[in-house]
């Protein structure tokens, strides 16, 4: 694979995806009893943005920075940022948190994770990230695989009943990596039903992930919401126009957790024609 995250992180992509998996993990800390997380693309957990990658491409700058210098935002997004600013000294903005040290910092004593990647120097850094948390597993292999070694989850040999899959893959191939998606979903549901799953999509031209979303529809869980993110008209299929995330088995009433960010975002991360869509596509009678 040619991905590398690091030329991405802290663009509106990411902004979007972390405040849905941040608002996931408090919906779930309502509750006493542990959850757990499968990151099943972790990355490498931490991005510099002073490093040749990020200055190449400077999307942070119109992505969570932006959000930074706004006196303002509704709790959701002020949540997200304060987990942003919590990885840099203060005032300053340094480095940007991927998926599993965002989640890591939110973990209970009690909660657990499950972090997989499958390029060597981005696993072999999620080790040296986590080495001291015996809360956090990294797993240098194929995520969509290693469910089978990994679910239902379990701590100390008793099952945890509650949790989430987060599914970013780098969609270099975008056909085949959304058939690898629904299979993979299919097996974790088999092994873990109740579990909530989180998948961000690419959006170039949305018509093309019409078929993906009817497909997900169609799978065992009684509910799905997606949040989507357009900072432009979806007009080409040679840029990244936006990105959604798909939420199997949300939350009761999530879309409400959501619904304040979506215009803030449009406001302060969109260009002209921009546009957000927060609709249950599927929702438990």
């Amino acid at each position: 694979m040619n991905y590398r995250h690091a030329f991405h992180a802290g663009n509106h992509a990411d902004v979007l995806k972390h405040i849905v998996q941040l608002a996931l993990l408090d919906t779930f800390k309502r509750k006493d009893s542990p959850f757990f997380v499968l990151d099943t693309h972790g990355g490498a957990g931490r991005y510099l943005l002073a490093s040749e990658e990020s200055r190449k491409t400077l999307e942070a700058e119109d992505g969570v920075m932006r959000l930074m210098a706004q006196p303002t935002l509704p709790a959701v997004v002020e949540r997200y940022l304060k987990a942003v600013q919590a990885d840099n000294p203060v005032g300053a903005m340094i480095s940007y948190p991927g998926s599993p040290l965002l989640t890591a910092r939110a973990l209970r004593e009690q909660d657990r994770m499950a972090v997989c990647e499958v390029q060597d120097d981005e696993a072999a850094s999620l080790k040296a990230l986590f080495a001291h948390d015996s809360r956090v597993g990294v797993y240098h292999a194929d995520g969509y695989a290693q469910n089978r070694a990994l679910l239902p989850p379990k701590a100390n040999g008793v099952k945890i009943g509650r949790g989430l899959v987060l599914i970013d893959p780098p969609y270099e191939g975008q056909d085949a990596e959304y058939q690898a998606i629904l299979a993979s979903v299919s097996e974790i549901l088999g092994r873990w039903p109740q579990a909530t799953l989180a998948i961000w999509f690419p959006i170039k031209q949305r018509r093309t992930i019409l078929h993906f979303l009817r497909k997900a529809c169609a799978l065992p869980v009684k509910s799905v919401l997606t949040a989507e993110l357009l900072i432009r008209p979806d007009d080409s299929p040679l840029r990244l126009n936006g990105s959604g995330m798909l939420l199997l088995n949300p939350p009761w009433q999530f879309d409400q957790v959501l619904a304040p960010a979506m215009p803030a975002l449009k406001q302060f991360l969109g260009e002209a024609g921009a546009s957000t869509r927060l609709q249950w596509l599927k929702q438990a009678e």
